[in-house]
């Protein structure tokens, strides 16, 4: 392995972390004895062209420094390589680092795991979900989740995390189940009224939520979660749950599992990893050892 490491940075992720956290985490892997070189890029298309022409050129390692978008953008970069992915966890929800139990928001001790994992062969292969030509490693989010987010990213005002409290403030005043066709494993097509649909790689999205909590990263399975026709106070009561992950135990939520899924719904934009990729219907497959993570 080369000892040269690339840094992969969103300046502005965690509202300016990302710049602040480039800087020790870089002198933690140069302690270690790595040279490291930084890619910024003037534009997320920029940073990924970049990002890949570094692993093309043989780099010992990507290191994510970040949020989770910035996570999924390497991951365009590195999934189906034998490059190693690092994660210098500094975004605003971080969960694909939570996934991993690896820091957060923790700079310079990501840094150094990462460093020891490069240096000790720690490396280990996890499954990712492809979804639209795209990666995407914690959730592909659809229903009423992915609706707060649309409207979330419309609004101008307020910025940070506020808006979107609003957007689901917002949201919920307009509230009804949507109908939905969903398909598993190539077997027949369910037709449901669903308040969201949720097919977890991962376990959590939006900052600690753990909308699927049983899924693993490693079985080549996604745990899709389904939330059915709930009613406004319903969802309410439900909503806060799901930070625990014991949503899946009420009657209105049912838990499937499955390689590949099929979802439609019309009006529905899907997003994986936090990050938009279209509107439904889409199809996600979980490939196997996609990836593979230092610092674990």
């Amino acid at each position: 392995m080369t000892s040269e490491i690339t840094l992969f940075v969103n300046p502005t992720a965690g509202r300016g972390r990302g710049a602040h956290a480039a800087q020790p985490a870089a002198s933690a892997l140069r302690a270690a004895g790595f040279s490291v070189r930084t890619v910024l890029g003037e534009n997320a298309e920029d940073a990924l062209t970049r990002a890949r022409a570094a692993v093309a050129d043989g780099t010992g390692a990507l290191v994510a420094v970040g949020g989770d978008g910035m996570a999924n953008l390497a991951l365009q970069a590195v999934a189906g390589t034998r490059t190693p992915l690092g994660l210098v966890a500094v975004g605003t929800g971080n969960d694909f680092a939570r996934a991993l139990g690896l820091p957060v928001r923790d700079p310079a001790a990501a840094g150094r795991r990462i460093a020891e994992a490069l240096k000790g062969g720690d490396l280990r292969d996890i499954d990712l979900g492809r979804a639209e030509g795209r990666w995407f490693g914690t959730v592909l989010a659809s229903g009423f989740d992915s609706r707060v987010n649309d409207r979330g990213n419309r609004m101008r005002w307020p910025t940070g995390r506020f808006k979107y409290d609003l957007a689901m403030i917002a949201e919920l005043a307009a509230f009804k189940p949507f109908p939905y066709r969903i398909r598993l494993d190539d077997g027949e097509v369910r037709e449901i009224e669903a308040t969201l649909v949720a097919v977890g790689n991962g376990s959590s999205y939006g900052g600690g939520m753990r909308i699927c909590p049983g899924a693993d990263l490693t079985d080549g399975l996604f745990d899709i979660t389904v939330v059915g026709d709930c009613g406004r106070a319903t969802l309410l009561k439900v909503f806060p749950s799901v930070y625990r992950g014991t949503h899946v135990d009420h009657a209105k939520v049912t838990v499937h599992r499955g390689a590949k899924v099929e979802i439609g719904a019309v009006g529905i934009t899907g997003y994986a990893d936090g990050e938009p990729l279209g509107p439904l219907p889409l199809t996600a497959r979980c490939i196997p050892g996609a990836v593979r993570v230092a610092g674990l």
